[in-house]
């Protein structure tokens, strides 16, 4: 779908709606103008890239056609693809696979909803098949069968392991892949620990979409794992940012018997998924980059407009599924005090349920999964607040 029609059809939608102010999407002025202001600190979604990469493919783009924005990012990607399949030497092999990767990435951000962006998220699975062809210990791709599709994840185990492993399932975000949250559990590799990273429903190759119940096709990653000879089946700790969080709380609570943790960032609770949070802390975002509420469209199955997502997310709070009073397995609960994109009173919601005390990283100054432009970034919080706790959880399970 054209972006010029999609966002027309957001705000008509919108502005049908007494009582909610219009708040505006970025032109593609301000897309440009806030991309390259935050690649320059390596601010997400453009974490990774290079300067120079972005303002080469954005001086491509011109308008907000999906399309065209893939074009752009994808022209500078294929040179380093090209570059890969060139080089001789493996490590600049790699390198060059996975600066492509990244690119092809934001290509199709936030969600691959055209034909060019679904081409470019094809081109984003094939670099980072290269790229991780060069990985050790090995990257090795599963295909976990689920009601007559599969599920796709990347299974990895730290180099001469001994004995059964504990494992992280990690679960990507809204506009996040399982390459992503792979990359982010690389580190853990070296402490002992494995992961599978799957996608999100709704996202890269996960086979449902975002409903009621889609949170069954991590209870059907988690049977590949307790199946698996070299899982430690009793340490599983389950792991989601952002989108993902909700997921990780929800599976806190149904696959509490087979965890041993969870760890939610930013997680949706309840007033997340109101009508009210939808039109007036969803639609328009100036935290997230841009078509926050058009991602979620995508998602969602059963929706095509703003109207559908109304309609349909209220069901998906923890609340109203009566869930958040039944017992949990041990959570870390991650978020930043100035978050617009999830509301806070989700998270203080989280931490008063349940049975178990939860422990809590709260940044004053954060935002949206805690992060701030500097010092706590994403990658800080993940190698100093999140890897360490679930380090520590393991631990304290064998004593």
């Amino acid at each position: 779908m054209n972006i010029k029609y999609a966002l027309v059809t957001v705000l008509l939608a919108f502005a049908s709606w007494p009582g909610w102010g219009q708040v505006p999407e970025r032109t593609i002025e301000e897309i440009k103008a806030e991309s390259l202001a935050r690649v320059q600190r390596g601010a997400y979604p453009l974490g990774g890239l290079d300067p120079k990469d972005v303002a080469e493919a954005l001086a491509l783009v011109n308008t907000r056609d999906r399309d065209e924005w893939a074009h752009g990012f994808e022209t500078v990607a294929e040179r380093y693809f090209a570059e890969g399949l060139a080089a001789q030497d493996p490590a600049r092999a790699a390198a060059a696979f996975r600066r492509a990767w990244r690119l092809f990435y934001f290509a199709q951000w936030p969600v691959p909803n055209s034909a060019g962006k679904q081409h470019a998220y094809q081109r984003a699975l094939d670099a980072y098949g290269k790229y991780a062809q060069t990985l050790s210990p090995a990257l090795e791709t599963v295909r976990i069968p689920f009601e007559g599709q599969v599920i796709v994840g990347y299974l990895r185990f730290p180099k001469n392991a001994q004995g059964p492993v504990p494992m992280i399932l990690a679960i990507s975000g809204l506009d996040s892949r399982k390459e992503t949250v792979a990359e982010s559990y690389a580190q853990i590799l070296d402490q002992g620990v494995g992961f599978i990273a799957v996608d999100s429903p709704g996202t890269g190759q996960a086979p449902v979409k975002v409903a009621l119940n889609s949170e069954r096709m991590f209870s059907a990653v988690l049977d590949f794992l307790v199946q698996h000879p070299k899982v430690d089946r009793a340490r599983i700790i389950a792991s989601g940012v952002s989108f993902g969080g909700y997921w990780a709380a929800k599976l806190a609570i149904t696959e509490r018997a087979r965890l041993l943790g969870s760890v939610a960032q930013s997680p949706p609770v309840d007033a997340f998924f109101s009508e009210r949070f939808l039109r007036e802390g969803t639609l328009g975002n100036r935290e997230y980059l841009f078509d926050l509420a058009p991602a979620f469209i995508n998602v969602f199955e059963g929706a095509h407009s703003i109207n559908d997502l109304a309609r349909l997310m209220p069901a998906m709070s923890l609340k109203a599924q009566d869930l958040l009073q039944k017992p949990t397995t041990p959570m870390l609960v991650v978020t930043g005090a100035r978050d617009t994109q999830v509301p806070i009173s989700d998270i203080e919601l989280l931490l008063r349920t349940g049975d178990v005390p939860k422990e809590a990283w709260i940044n004053p100054s954060g935002g949206h999964l805690g992060r701030e432009p500097q010092g706590w970034t994403d990658p800080v919080i993940f190698s100093k607040v999140i890897i360490p706790w679930e380090l520590r959880l393991i631990q304290q399970s064998r004593q």
